[in-house]
């Protein structure tokens, strides 16, 4: 038997919970798993998997055994991957987590100029909004919205977005620029569910010493959000957005930003995650001081050189059982 391999097939099938997904990630047969999964636990004298018609779920000796052998496997996988880069030459395949509005305005422009610096390194991407999403079994690198609670994740804050009310030039033209924030109430507006089910449609503003919060409604509300910022794109409504996903509509004058003179509050930083000994890994510390960088560039774009002030502290609707954030407020609809 090929221990490390077993070890490998092992490790991927409990990640991903199924030996045929493990296989397809490995790029092998479904047999080939299977078969040596099999004789490891005949070679341990254990059962490691429970298969079943949901897929497969850990024993407690597969518990036990996936915590002693995953730090040993990584520290195989690392020694190689040293090795190569000691030669110039960091290689590999990253899996990436982020949302889709992350995903598709800020990796996706900058990932090409990582493929021309390291060619040999290959990105996966998924799509994830929360790292208990089962989706993030497997994903190596998470760079996610939100205020992360404590894991066993190192985090690094790589920006810290603000927010900006947002409509077409089309929409402003027909509905008037709002002067003071309560002026939104009578505007449409399209909020966004975030991933842990919360309508973020409760907004919050200050400046200096006066502060005005306002419950914004609208026909049209979800989680795709993408396709809501479509909608205000064509002119339908208005959004609230982060600057750093918006740089491109900003410049090109497909979105106008009002009440840039008030901070809108409760704007979720962007945070990078991933395991402390893959710091170590030669192709993951490259991509991860790329995607530093990045936003890092973009913070300053946003920024015009000028270092803003922003509230840290997570709103009360964060993480609550709240439909919409305006009830944490008394105002909902």
């Amino acid at each position: 038997m090929d221990r490390l391999r077993a070890l490998e097939y092992f490790v991927t099938a409990a990640e991903i919970g199924s030996f045929s997904a493990a296989a397809r990630a490995l790029g092998v047969s479904l047999a080939a798993v299977a078969k040596l999964v099999t004789a490891l636990e005949k070679d341990l004298g254990t059962v490691l998997f429970d298969r079943n018609s949901r897929g497969l779920e850990l024993t407690v000796d597969g518990h036990v055994y996936l915590a002693a052998c995953r730090p040993a496997l990584e520290q195989i996988v690392s020694a190689g991957e040293l090795v190569r880069f000691a030669k110039g030459r960091p290689r590999g395949t990253v899996v990436v987590g982020a949302p889709p509005q992350l995903i598709r305005n800020c990796l996706i422009p900058a990932l090409p100029e990582l493929h021309a610096r390291y060619p040999e390194i290959e990105i996966e991407l998924r799509q994830i909004g929360r790292l208990t999403e089962a989706a993030a079994q497997g994903v190596e690198v998470f760079v996610l919205l939100g205020w992360q609670e404590p894991h066993d994740l190192v985090t690094r804050r790589l920006a810290t977005p603000r927010s900006m009310i947002c409509g077409s030039p089309s929409y402003w033209e027909k509905h008037g620029v709002p002067e003071v924030p309560r002026d939104l109430e009578r505007h449409i507006a399209f909020p966004y569910r975030n991933p842990d089910g919360v309508l973020l449609d409760h907004w919050r503003f200050s400046k200096k010493d006066q502060t005005q919060e306002v419950t914004v409604h609208g026909w049209l509300s979800g989680n795709v959000r993408d396709s809501l910022l479509d909608a205000v794109l064509a002119g339908a409504g208005v959004m609230r957005l982060p600057d750093v996903s918006i740089l491109d509509l900003l410049a090109e004058g497909r979105l106008v930003p009002v009440l840039t003179d008030w901070d809108v509050l409760d704007t979720p930083p962007i945070n990078l995650l991933y395991r402390q000994n893959h710091r170590r890994i030669p192709r993951l510390r490259t991509f991860v001081d790329f995607v530093i960088e990045v936003f890092s560039n973009l913070q300053t774009t946003a920024d015009g050189g000028e270092m803003r002030a922003r509230p840290d502290a997570a709103p009360r609707w964060y993480r609550r059982s709240a439909v919409r954030a305006s009830t944490m407020f008394g105002r909902s609809r």
